[in-house]
Formats: structure tokens, C-alpha cells, sequence
């Protein structure tokens, strides 16, 4: 009796395989032949769950994304439960923005793979989507992690630009250390990682809020 595929369970194989190639090797390896060979399939096979490379990479990119969010969204659950001000909330806040780097083995593939999507689809309009919805996932936590580090009140009539600004600033920061960690892990460990959001996190905790 021959056995029976679970559909599921396959396509998230031809994804990790797609994961593990664009890790290793870029993302302009990670064709339907590369990715069937990885995956230890005929190309035959990854054209049933998926009928082209566009739609295997826009798969795959949504994938990730809703790894990160997901993992992003737990975190947040978490730090709600915290009182502001306290040891465990300011530990709270580091292991929320923890989620967006490549601090462990599985972050780092997931970094990786979504910064190289990212680039993409500055020139494969079929990304597009979920390059967006993967930016206004990060921005909606970054925008309400600085608004719950700040006291009530404080963002008044120019609160919005304040808010703009320094949510742009942290995604720089984030986006720079993703890269820098991914590029020269050897110097910009984990610990070093952390340091920088703490330091990071604790000027804007000090700073004035724009009136």
C-alpha cells in the first residue's frame, strides 16, 4: 500500500529546503531544480504544491515572515505582563526586539533568508506583498513598544513626529545589527547584540519626548 503524503507537511519541507539554499547560497540558487534536489524530491514533485518559482519564493517569504511575527507577537503577550520599570520588564523589552536577530541558529536562518527576500523584492514585484506586510508587522510592534516606554502623557501635539523618529531610529538600529551580526558574527556576538539595544533602548527611555 503506498503511502500517503501529507500536503502540509511536504510544501513545509520544499520550504526549508528553500531556507537552507538561500542560507548557504543566495537566493538566486534557489531554483525549482536546486530546491527539488535539496528537498531529496523530483522536480516533478515540487511542481505539484507549487506550479512555478514565483509562487515557491512568495510562499516561502510569507513563511518567514509569519515565523518572525509569530514569534514577535509571543514576546509581546510576554512584556504586557510586566510591570514597566521593573528588571523583568526592561528584560522583557530585550527579548521582544531579540526575536528580529540572528541571536541562535534558528533566528539566524530566519534572518537571513528574510533580509535576502527583502532585497529582492526591490526588483520582483511578486515579493512585493509580503515585503509590505512584513514591514507594517515590524513597524506596529516597534511603534507600540515606544509608546509603552514612554509615560502616559508625554506624547503630546508633537508626539507623533517623535514617534516616527524614533521608531525609524530602532528599526535602523535592529535592521543594522541584522546585518552586521549575519555578515560578522566573529564580532557582533549575541551579548554584543544585546549590549547595543540595551544601550539603544535605555537613551530613548531617557530622552525627552518632543513638545
Amino acid at each position: 500500500m503506498p503511502k500517503i503524503v501529507d500536503a502540509a507537511v511536504r510544501r513545509q519541507e520544499v520550504v526549508e529546503a528553500v531556507f537552507r539554499i538561500i542560507a548557504a547560497d543566495g537566493l538566486e540558487r534557489a531554483s525549482l531544480r536546486e530546491v527539488a534536489d535539496e528537498a531529496g524530491l523530483a522536480v516533478g514533485s515540487v511542481r505539484h504544491y507549487f506550479a512555478s518559482s514565483d509562487e515557491l519564493l512568495a510562499h516561502s517569504f510569507g513563511v518567514v515572515v509569519d515565523r518572525i511575527t509569530g514569534r514577535l507577537d509571543a514576546a509581546r503577550e510576554d512584556l504586557m505582563q510586566l510591570a514597566p520599570g521593573t528588571a523583568g520588564h526592561s528584560e522583557g523589552v530585550l527579548t521582544l526586539l531579540g526575536q528580529f536577530l540572528p541571536l541562535d541558529e534558528e533566528r539566524a536562518v530566519d534572518a537571513c533568508v528574510w533580509m535576502a527576500f527583502k532585497n529582492a523584492a526591490r526588483i520582483r514585484p511578486f515579493l512585493a506583498a509580503e515585503a509590505d506586510r512584513s514591514h507594517r508587522a515590524v513597524a506596529a510592534v516597534v511603534g507600540w513598544l515606544i509608546m509603552e516606554l514612554r509615560a502616559p502623557g508625554e506624547l503630546d501635539d508633537d508626539g507623533h513626529q517623535f514617534l516616527v523618529t524614533e521608531a525609524e531610529r530602532l528599526l535602523a538600529t535592529l535592521d543594522g545589527l541584522t546585518m552586521h551580526a549575519l555578515l560578522q558574527p566573529e564580532w557582533m556576538t549575541a551579548e554584543m547584540c544585546r549590549d547595543v539595544l540595551s544601550s539603544h533602548m535605555q537613551s530613548l527611555v531617557e530622552s525627552p519626548a518632543a513638545h
